[in-house]
């Protein structure tokens, strides 16, 4: 079974990058009858925040993105342990004792040489007594993953094509601080197995991490004397940027706060990121149905996939006049109804004004302000209302037969002293919902 996951750091809100890899590795699992899997990745106590598990959580609500599975890193510390463990006695993580300011003086001169800043290996040279010296002075290791440097790391990557690292090119990454605390790397590896993940779908500022991880799931496998298969599948896509083309400190912060706050649409936001970066259409579809079997890593591009807010506002309009009145209910004005709904939702770029509009309806409006000539010409549409099914076309048709008038000279003073508006819903849904006597007295009332 295809088996996906989303795993986010609580130690933030999720942003619009984090929505779109979420969404893509749900759509990729629901595409294929799979599972999609929330795990927190909360191994950073100090940053990690309770508020911001809650918040991811109800972000996925509210994009429709609900997981098959939570697991927590925090709750599965023991097998990191393990896992630790079985690596360290095959001889694949070992210690090393360099501080930050050494590596990076280290690095410095590597680059100063014109060589790749990759770590030397230092720590594999030091004998037991050095080690012993070291831990008798206090000075407690970090732990790096050792990488085999036999043969060249290849996969077939499902948006890049065929990769290829060369290991002694890439660093023996640190896997666990001297604290004990664990980075990133090889929780994320032991949960991808234990988790029965067959497909990570992420951002291709992971690239190398994956090189380096393809190692420790062949690793992992052999210490643990599985039979199963060495790694998942990966695919990585282009990282979202702004309309200018740069990646912004701005993209890095909006979220779906900042959406919701802007009366953004579900199903606008997912709709719109389905298809970035991909060489389908952006197109207003709230079926996740149908974006879910357009879905084909194939169509994504290398190109960085630009995020427009004048697009998303765009599609954001499409969708709201898609909506159904039971789908946006809870959020209408007191009062209005599915007619209502249906009326002004022509008109609408956002859910919320719905409420300016339905004060046409429920008034009062500003007078209109009308030459003596539209005056005397909606005083006689007072008089001429008469109320039936279709009262709006009643009206007109009487009043163009009685005053020769036509077009805008016979709709807009009317819609002016009914509504106090230039334009708006269209006349023949909003007039039954002002009713009979108000609408009468509006007429008057701009007729002086």
């Amino acid at each position: 079974m295809v088996t996906t996951r989303f795993a986010p750091s609580p130690t933030g809100r999720l942003h619009v990058g984090n929505i779109r890899t979420a969404l893509h590795n749900w759509m990729l699992a629901r595409k294929n009858g799979g599972r999609f899997l929330l795990r927190i990745d909360d191994t950073d106590a100090e940053r990690s925040r309770e508020d911001y598990v809650d918040a991811i959580r109800a972000d996925l609500a509210w994009l429709g993105l609900e997981p098959d599975g939570e697991e927590r890193q925090s709750q599965r510390l023991a097998l990191y342990e393990a896992a630790f463990e079985n690596l360290r006695d095959a001889g694949r993580v070992y210690p090393a004792y360099e501080t930050a300011q050494e590596l990076e003086l280290k690095r410095k001169i590597q680059l100063g040489r014109g060589l790749p800043p990759i770590y030397d290996r230092a720590a594999l040279a030091l004998t037991d007594e050095d080690r012993a010296a070291k831990d008798a002075e206090g000075i407690a290791p970090h732990w790096r993953f050792r990488l085999d440097h036999d043969e060249p790391i290849r996969w077939e990557d499902g948006v890049r094509g065929p990769q290829k690292f060369d290991p002694a090119q890439l660093s023996d990454p640190v896997i666990r601080r001297a604290d004990g605390s664990w980075l990133y790397m090889l929780p994320s590896a032991v949960d991808d197995i234990d988790m029965g993940v067959t497909h990570v779908l992420r951002g291709e500022d992971h690239v190398s991490n994956t090189a380096v991880q393809i190692q420790m799931f062949t690793a992992l496998h052999a210490a643990q004397e599985t039979a199963a298969e060495p790694h998942p599948d990966f695919a990585h896509e282009a990282l979202l940027v702004g309309r200018e083309g740069k990646l912004s400190k701005r993209l890095g912060s909006l979220g779906c706060d900042a959406f919701r706050e802007r009366d953004i649409e579900p199903e606008a936001l997912v709709a719109l990121l389905a298809r970035l970066g991909t060489s389908m259409p952006v197109e207003p579809i709230a079926e996740r149905e149908k974006l879910v079997e357009s879905f084909d890593l194939s169509t994504f591009g290398r190109a960085p996939a630009k995020f427009d807010d004048a697009e998303l506002e765009r599609v954001n309009t499409a969708i709201v006049h898609q909506l159904p009145f039971e789908h946006v209910a809870g959020r209408l004005p007191d009062g209005m109804g599915e007619d209502g709904w249906l009326a002004v939702r022509p008109n609408l770029e956002t859910v919320a004004q719905a409420g300016e509009y339905w004060a046409i309806v429920t008034g009062p409006i500003a007078p209109a302000e009308l030459e003596a000539e539209d005056r005397a010409y909606v005083g006689e549409a007072a008089q001429a209302l008469e109320w039936g099914e279709d009262p709006w076309q009643a009206l007109t048709t009487r009043l163009k037969d009685s005053t020769g008038r036509k077009g805008k000279a016979l709709f807009l003073p009317l819609r002016l002293a009914l509504t106090g508006r230039a334009s708006g819903p269209d006349m023949g849904a909003i007039l039954p919902l002002i009713g009979e006597d108000a609408a009468r007295e509006r007429l008057a009332a701009a007729a002086g």
